[in-house]
């Protein structure tokens, strides 16, 4: 079995070497492992970065937006372009740590689920202290979610999401944004597929360490719950 790990990546040269290094020495078991890399039009010197390291680094797939479209047209790219059994979201920072993989691996692997988020609000393990006003947002915003999928989510901003691919290929997905995780997550809810959550680390990052997201992408997902909860369009 073959796990694809999909990075969707935009202006991130301090850490990006350093996660992909993470990623490659992360312990997945017996599975083989596949890099996809999709590069959003970095403009800060990540994407000739890349180009470097793909040119070293024949294994791994690269791929390159001509256009800044977002990080849910990112990781759709990424799907389209995966080849593995598993797939697992990464971003291109150092908020989640590569050497859990196997905590949202175990219960696909056990046949337990079919897809698996990584919380990082239900765990014991270190998390960093920030935003007050971050983690009100998120709690929000998956209560909303829960609401309209009757899903019991605890973290349904994660970026780790993991699901066996042949489920995530046939999902019709069209939010290009940061509202691509309630996109798929209300869309996954109305599929009979097995849910899990298991907790995760989090190292989160200040807007001075490159923090992107804001509060205008929380408005963002609240019309994308809306939007979807009602979606006649779930699969392809």
């Amino acid at each position: 079995m073959k796990l694809s790990v999909l990075i969707p990546v935009y202006n991130e040269i301090d850490t990006f070497e350093e996660i992909l290094e993470r990623i490659k020495n992360a312990d997945i078991g017996d599975l083989e492992k596949e890099i996809v890399i999709v590069d959003d039009y970095s403009t800060d010197g990540t994407r000739d970065l890349i180009k470097k390291i793909g040119e070293k680094d024949k294994t791994i797939k690269i791929f390159y937006h001509e256009k800044n479209k977002g990080k849910g047209a990112a990781v759709k790219t990424a799907i389209e372009k995966m080849t593995g059994d598993i797939a697992v979201i990464q971003d291109a920072d150092l908020e989640y740590d590569p050497e859990e993989y196997m905590l949202l691996l175990n219960p696909i692997l056990s046949g337990k689920a079919d897809v698996v988020y990584g919380s990082r609000f239900i765990t014991t393990r270190e998390r960093r202290v920030l935003y007050f006003w971050h983690y009100v947002g998120n709690k929000f915003l998956t209560l909303l979610g829960n609401m309209f999928s009757n899903l019991n989510l605890t973290d349904m901003e994660t970026c780790y999401k993991m699901f066996k691919s042949d489920i995530l290929k046939k999902i019709y997905l069209e939010n290009d944004g940061f509202a691509f995780d309630a996109e798929v997550t209300l869309k996954v809810a109305r599929l009979n597929v097995k849910m899990y959550e298991v907790g995760i680390s989090y190292h989160g990052r200040s807007y001075e360490e490159g923090k992107k997201i804001t509060w205008k992408d929380g408005f963002r997902t609240i019309y994308a719950i809306f939007k979807y909860a009602f979606s006649k369009k779930v699969l392809k």
